[in-house]
């Protein structure tokens, strides 16, 4: 299942991914949490300006839970949670949904597999039950488990192997990681798949797929005592069951910067990107990963940002530049910058000029301007997205199920305001070309 909003990026990892939401705190409201008897942990966001709710259940598990030699078992499952029950077989969960005027689907990252549904708020108790029940009933068939298996292995032929860009980056993500599990493709290796049969599926759900390892989050137009009777009602039943141990893998010492060079002959234009290993929200110590996430707004936010004034307006070095900072994993996070470069400038010259922007951005704090400017960008952003009850259900169940707290996200913007030219300075400097992997994609030849 694909997401409703993809994150937007030159190089995007290669699987299904979520879309990247900041942390979120509703205009006005209250957060409410509790927890059932069998661990299943729950959130209640009131939102009462439409008659609507959101329900996402957020799963500790991922790309990184996959087990050893079968990468992509947790996308797989976000797919075999939509092949029906004995009680709702087939298509029926999505059927049912739908005919109730309501939307659902998943999407799975590396350290966690969520699933929602939008529907009316007289609706919620709906799809609950229909949530409970492929929670604890799916029909793990072989004639299942081989249709989805197809299933995924088609979605990776389409979305990563006609892709070079994803595939570039699938194989820079696993030069990054070494062999910590961030380096496995979400979507896994297409040999590996293949592996995928009854017994390693039946396995996984038995040890990933219970209440006492999900966090329920529910925004929209309820109360937290209608939601704690309804959960209640319908998940309080099911029994929490013995939880495979987390992956908890070190980082390999980097010695030196990776580079690849990839010449694909379905390579529309040439492509500089660079990846860099960082701190995470959850690894950083406090304030740095605010302030790489300023950094990179500060110089590839939009084109009023320094890599953009640089490389495409004032050198005319490139049609495109930009930089992101993934931070909302378990583990260590990802820092990247990327530029296309205009024809006849060579990646190269491209690499050279980009690199000039990275030495001034360290040696030289951003100017009161930039920093006001990107602060502003970064915290107007999650203003707007507070209009959205899928955008705040995904801030907060996507810092809680990497080991945040609400506290976490509703401080965000005021945390991100404390940021200071300094500390941006300082995360400039904090980019070690020991610690990335810099790709050439390149048209021509063959594939």
């Amino acid at each position: 299942m694909l997401p409703v909003i993809l994150a937007v990026a030159l190089l995007l990892p290669a699987a299904a991914q979520p879309p990247a939401p900041k942390p979120v705190a509703p205009r006005g409201a209250q957060t409410f949490q509790f927890a059932l008897a069998n661990g299943m942990q729950v959130l209640v966001i009131p939102d009462a300006r439409a008659p609507v709710a959101t329900q996402m259940l957020w799963f500790k598990v991922g790309a990184v839970d996959d087990p050893a030699g079968i990468s992509g078992m947790a996308h797989f499952f976000e797919h075999m949670m939509f092949r029906g029950t004995r009680k709702v077989p087939g298509e029926g969960f999505t059927r049912a949904i739908a005919r109730n005027g309501g939307e659902s689907n998943a999407f799975t990252f590396y350290d966690y597999t969520a699933y929602y549904e939008q529907i009316a708020r007289d609706r919620l108790a709906l799809a609950m039950q229909l949530e409970a029940d492929r929670l604890a009933n799916l029909d793990l068939s072989d004639a299942n488990i081989a249709t989805e298996r197809e299933v995924v292995m088609e979605e990776r032929r389409l979305r990563i192997e006609n892709d070079p860009q994803r595939l570039m980056s699938e194989q820079m993500n696993a030069a990054l990681h070494l062999s910590h599990p961030y380096g496995r493709p979400v979507v896994g290796w297409m040999e590996e798949l293949r592996h995928i049969d009854r017994a390693t599926a039946s396995n996984f759900y038995r040890r990933h797929y219970a209440p006492n390892n999900a966090i329920l989050v529910v925004a929209g137009d309820v109360t937290p005592e209608e939601v704690r009777v309804m959960a209640q009602r319908e998940y309080g039943a099911l029994p929490a069951r013995p939880l495979a141990p987390r992956a908890e893998s070190a980082h390999p010492p980097r010695l030196a910067e990776t580079r690849l060079r990839v010449t694909r002959a379905d390579a529309k234009v040439p492509i500089l990107s660079r990846a860099y290993r960082v701190p995470s929200y959850a690894t950083a110590r406090p304030g740095a990963a605010e302030a790489l996430e300023t950094l990179a707004q500060v110089l590839g936010g939009d084109q009023t940002a320094l890599l953009h004034r640089v490389l495409v307006e004032e050198r005319k070095l490139a049609t495109e530049a930009g930089a992101s900072y993934d931070g909302y994993r378990r583990d260590m996070g990802e820092f990247n910058v990327y530029a296309v470069p205009r024809p006849g400038v060579s990646l190269e010259n491209l690499e050279q000029a980009l690199d000039q922007v990275l030495a001034g951005a360290a040696k030289t704090a951003p100017s009161a301007a930039d920093l006001d400017r990107a602060k502003t960008q970064l915290v107007a952003a999650v203003t707007f997205r507070r209009d959205s009850q899928y955008q705040m259900a995904s801030a907060y169940g996507q810092a809680l199920v990497i080991g945040l707290t609400v506290d976490d996200v509703e401080d965000w913007p005021r945390r991100i305001r404390a940021v200071g030219a300094g500390a941006v300075r300082a995360a400039a400097q904090s980019l070690n070309r020991r610690e990335a992997v810099t790709g050439y994609l390149l048209p021509g030849g063959g594939k």
